[in-house]
């Protein structure tokens, strides 16, 4: 029996790509007395393209900037700040992010979160989506002093919600941090197909959160 499902937060419930093209636009536009020597879509595309899809920490995509792009009277710490103050308001949830949540929890199933990153900033952009009050557990790895695909974390959060593993689903869209791994640990496994991964060694694949209502039932 299924009693528990544990999410990833970037690419699973947020998406980062949207939120990040939302945030970056609008930050060039309140700074462009700092940045308007440079096109917006050519400043824009390639912050996208240092931030490596989140796995490069804002101070060297910042540094990287400001050198390429000959930056003045404005430091990397500064448009990092900026970043880590504002990003919240800028979160694209996937579509049908609520109302997936709501069924669950009518379906009387405990719900965590296991995220890599910054806590507070994370913690930010998860109150920003409206979904705080449906998590029993979430765990940051800035806060855990851990990150996924460390088993240790995935450990904590089944003891958190007192289930054992094989009566909890993980749901993420990374192959190895968050399929490979929460196999390792015995939880069923459903992969949100992400376009930059040709495959997850998953238990079931989704391509949307509606989806996940019926999965769920189905596995139950």
């Amino acid at each position: 029996m299924i009693r528990a499902v544990l999410f990833d937060l970037d690419g699973t419930l947020l998406n980062r790509e949207e939120s990040l093209k939302k945030f970056i636009s609008w930050q060039y536009n309140v700074l462009h007395t700092h940045l308007g020597h440079v096109p917006k879509e050519k400043f824009c595309s390639r912050f996208i393209e240092l931030d490596d899809r989140g796995y490069k920490w804002k101070d060297f995509v910042y540094k990287t900037l400001i050198q390429e792009f000959n930056i003045k009277d404005i430091t990397e710490m500064e448009l990092l700040n900026h970043y880590i103050t504002n990003f919240h308001s800028y979160c694209v949830p996937f579509s049908n992010l609520l109302s997936m949540l709501d069924q669950l929890k009518k379906l009387s199933l405990s719900l965590g979160m296991i995220s890599n990153g910054k806590g507070q900033f994370q913690m930010d952009n998860i109150v920003s989506l409206g979904i705080r009050p449906y998590f029993k557990t979430i765990l940051i790895s800035e806060w855990e002093d851990m990150k996924k695909p460390d088993p240790r974390i995935f450990e904590k959060a089944l003891r958190q919600l007192n289930v054992n593993a094989e009566e909890a689903v993980y749901i993420g869209d990374h192959p190895i941090n968050d399929i490979i791994a929460a196999k390792n640990v015995g939880l069923h496994t459903i992969w949100k197909r992400d376009i930059y991964w040709p495959d997850a060694n998953a238990d079931y694949t989704i391509d949307n959160l509606d989806e996940i209502p019926f999965l769920l039932n189905k596995i139950r």
